[in-house]
This record gives C-alpha cells, sequence and structure tokens, in this order.
C-alpha cells in the first residue's frame, strides 16, 4: 500500500467523529475492540500505560506526562485525538534519549514531534487489513470504526517500537472506547463536564459514570477536582473497585504564583512531593490544573518502576507542547487558536482571554458541530465578542451550517440583530475578513470545532 491508499482505506470505514447522530451503545462495543486486537496478537497486552479520560484537558494532560517522560529518558508512545490537520498526529513517539542515534530516531516537527511516519503506517495496515476486513460488517459485533481501526495502529506501533509506556487518550466517554482494553499503570480523570449528553447522558452524574469506566479493579487512579455529583461517581466507582482515589484540591494542591499570556509558574504538593517554582509554557489556569493531574500520576507509578527526577518535571513541563488550545500565534494583533466545544470550555476560554490579553476589540471566528451545544457555547462568546465571523470546518459533515448558527446570536439577550456579526462559509475568507477588520492592538480568536482550527492552522502553515 503506499500512502494515499492507507489514507483512502482508512477514511473508509465509519468516522463517528463525523456523524452528528448515532446510538452511542450500539457503536462502541469493547466487545469488537477486544477481537481484533486478538486477531493481531494482543499488541497491547504487556504494555505500561497511562489511561486518561475526562471532558475538558484529557489531550494536554497526556502531552505533559508524556513529554515529561521524554525528558526521564523513557521512549514513550503517545495516542490522542483528534487530530487537527493530519491522522499520523495521534500516534506518536517522544524519545530523547542519548543513544537515539541510529536507533530509527528522526527529527520531527516540534509540533507534532515523533509522529508516525507514512511508510511506518503503510507497513502497519498491511498486517491490520486482513483483521479490518474480517470486522468491517461482522455479524453479531457490527461493523469496525475509523476510530477502531486508529486505535489498533497504536497498539501496534507503539508494540514494535517497544516503547516503555504508553500515554492514551480516550476519544469519546472512557467505558466503551477502544482505548480502554488495556490494563493501565494509573487512570487519570479530568474535569467532567455536560457534553455528548445525547451519548454519555443527561447529567454530570451519568457522564461521570462512563468516564469512570475506564478505573480497573485494585487500580491508582487521579482526578481532577471536580462538582461534587461527578466526584461522587468517581468516588463511588473507586471504592467498589478498591481502587486508591488522589483528588487535586485534596490529596494534591497547586498555587498559581504567576500567570501571564507566555507562561505560567506554580508550586505544586502532593503524598511524598512538593515542588516550588514550577514553569511551563501552556497557558490558562486549567492548564495547571492538568499538569497537576500529569504530575499525580506520574509520581504514582514512579517508585520502583520509573525513576522521575524533579528534574525531568521542570524541564518535561517547559517543553510540552499542545497545538491548538489556547495557541498564540501572532502578534500585532494577536491571534489565537482554541478549540472550545462546550460551554464549560468556552467559559475557561473567555476568562483566560479576558485575564491574559490586554487587547481593544475582540474578534472572535467561530465554527462548531452541530451536535454540540450550540446554544450554550454561542452565549459565552456573544457576551465576549465585539465582532463574530460565523463560519464552518471544511470536510466535516457535522459542521453546523452557518445560516443556522446565526440564529444563536441573533435571538441573544444582548441585541434583537446584533451588530458585528459576520458570515464565511470558509475558514480562509473568514481569517481574510478579520485581519481586514483588526488594528494591531486587537485580539483574533479562532475558537469551536477542533476542526476549525484545525483549517486555520493549515491557512498558516503551521
Amino acid at each position: 500500500m503506499n500512502y494515499k491508499d492507507t489514507v483512502d482505506y482508512i477514511n473508509s470505514f465509519i468516522n463517528f467523529e463525523k456523524i452528528p447522530k448515532y446510538q452511542y451503545t450500539a457503536a462502541f462495543k469493547l466487545e469488537r475492540m477486544n477481537a481484533i486486537l486478538e486477531a493481531l496478537g494482543n499488541p497491547h497486552k504487556g504494555l505500561d500505560i497511562i489511561h486518561v479520560a475526562g471532558s475538558k484537558g484529557k489531550g494536554s494532560t497526556c502531552a505533559i506526562a508524556a513529554y515529561i517522560l521524554k525528558e526521564a529518558g523513557y521512549k514513550t508512545g503517545l495516542y490522542t485525538s483528534p487530530h487537527l490537520v493530519n491522522f499520523r498526529e495521534r500516534i506518536r513517539i517522544l524519545y530523547n534519549h542519548p543513544n537515539c542515534a541510529g536507533n530509527g530516531f528522526k527529527p520531527f516537527p516540534a509540533a507534532f514531534d515523533g509522529m508516525i511516519g507514512e511508510e511506518e503506517i503503510n507497513e502497519i495496515l498491511k498486517e491490520i487489513k486482513p483483521v479490518a476486513e474480517n470486522f468491517r460488517e461482522h455479524e453479531t459485533l457490527g461493523g469496525v470504526s475509523f476510530f477502531e481501526i486508529l486505535t489498533a495502529c497504536a497498539f501496534l506501533h507503539f508494540k514494535k517500537k517497544k516503547v516503555d509506556i504508553a500515554v492514551l487518550e480516550t476519544g469519546l466517554g472512557g467505558r466503551l472506547d477502544a482505548t480502554n482494553t488495556g490494563m493501565p499503570l494509573v487512570s487519570g480523570i479530568t474535569n467532567i463536564s455536560l457534553e455528548h449528553t445525547d451519548k454519555l447522558g443527561d447529567t454530570l452524574g451519568k457522564i461521570a459514570y462512563e468516564k469512570a469506566g475506564i478505573i480497573k479493579n485494585r487500580s491508582l487512579v487521579v482526578s481532577a477536582s471536580q462538582e461534587t455529583e461527578a466526584m461522587d461517581v468517581i468516588r463511588k466507582v473507586c471504592i467498589e473497585r478498591n481502587a486508591e482515589l488522589y483528588e487535586i484540591g485534596k490529596d494534591i494542591k497547586y498555587t498559581i504564583l504567576n500567570s501571564s499570556k507566555l507562561s505560567q509558574v506554580f508550586d505544586l504538593k502532593g503524598p511524598g512531593y512538593s515542588y516550588k517554582n514550577l514553569a511551563m509554557n501552556l497557558i490558562g489556569a486549567h492548564q495547571i490544573e492538568n499538569a497537576s493531574l500529569s504530575i499525580g500520576m506520574l509520581k504514582l507509578i514512579g517508585p520502583g518502576k520509573f525513576n522521575i527526577r524533579e528534574s525531568d518535571i521542570r524541564k518535561g513541563l517547559r517543553e510540552a507542547i499542545w497545538p491548538g488550545r489556547l495557541q498564540v500565534i501572532q502578534k500585532n494583533p494577536y491571534i489565537v487558536l482554541d478549540g472550545a466545544q462546550n460551554p464549560a470550555s468556552a467559559s475557561v476560554l473567555a476568562a483566560s482571554i479576558r485575564k491574559l490579553f490586554v487587547y481593544k476589540k475582540l474578534i472572535c471566528i467561530f465554527g462548531i458541530s452541530s451536535d454540540k451545544d450550540i446554544k450554550g457555547v454561542s452565549s459565552v462568546l456573544d457576551a465576549v465578542s465585539d465582532i463574530i465571523i460565523l463560519t464552518k470546518a471544511s470536510n466535516n459533515s457535522r459542521a453546523e451550517d452557518v445560516s443556522r448558527l446565526r440564529q444563536n446570536f441573533r435571538n441573544s439577550p444582548r441585541c434583537e440583530a446584533r451588530p458585528g456579526l459576520e458570515e464565511s462559509n470558509d475558514i480562509n475568507e473568514a481569517i481574510q475578513k478579520a485581519l481586514k477588520l483588526a488594528d494591531k492592538d486587537d485580539l483574533i480568536l479562532i475558537t469551536g470545532s477542533l476542526f476549525v482550527v484545525g483549517d486555520a492552522m493549515q491557512y498558516f502553515k503551521l
């Protein structure tokens, strides 16, 4: 297979990331994923794994953990989703060992350091294809999905490359997610909010139950601070499964010392450790919580298995990159990318923008998928933006139509016919329009769907 054939083949499978409506429990089947992995020789078994679920910050938490492990000298697999530009971004190996020369190590663009190569995924697909065909329309287990194919690719790649540890981000939920097939050393649960309510449940408790599905019997768990309803569920699941739970804000505490548009500094204290003046380049107070969760997980797996020094933590935090999340890509005017897809994420984004930046006008380019809480996200952005340019991502069948998106602003409490509301049917046109409207002391925020952020990254050639 050449790379184009590989891309076409992977895209031939049903992609629930681009389908707004489907039956969650029918579409997601762990039995199918386990059967696929068994047919491939169970590449996930024997892998040391860190597994992370949650509503917000999963990817950042995984990336921070991976960069710290890299600095500690471990060959670290990193599997995240969705991708911004190229699906190979999802499968990465971070490696910083002094003896890496001559060991298949190649330099990669910093933003997606170590992503799987075209030839590598071509070879893996040759192995997966016969198995995938057997499950394309399975009589009892249903059809294999795009995400399951990529998850299988990740496990095979990590096994072939003999990674020391793999850091896995769940795709959707957790209990039925394809990543929930391994046995993690530690599980992490980031902040939980209302999302995918038509699939995961219409309350925080129901959603927390799906996320807590990654918790295994007699395992180690670290949770971010949660609303009471969500935390009660996580605690209950841990008790039922004899899992040892550590909570941010209770067992692990951080203090923010400084937060700017370029970096942050914080202190961190947990069971048996205390660090002063930790610095990181990921911005926004929520990233400090994510970093605290990452470090908390690593400190639990460290004794006797992984040697992670304070210097590794400090350097890993400084080196960690997670594109498309409060990412500043230009100054004069500022241009910021952030994939805020639910009201809670949009509120955190709005608060961070107001706290970290000084600007005259906020020009917001906004596009979002049709199955999100569009009204909730729109309300947050409407309240903080001077000009809003509505748009939609390319190649995403879930993208909400601009004319329908407009209704959420036209009927907003601010004004019957909101001033400063513009439309554009593609990201390139929207960005060009924003740049014409912006003065050097303004801020352009590109947000909503990660597909929109990915299109913007392509426009700016990032």
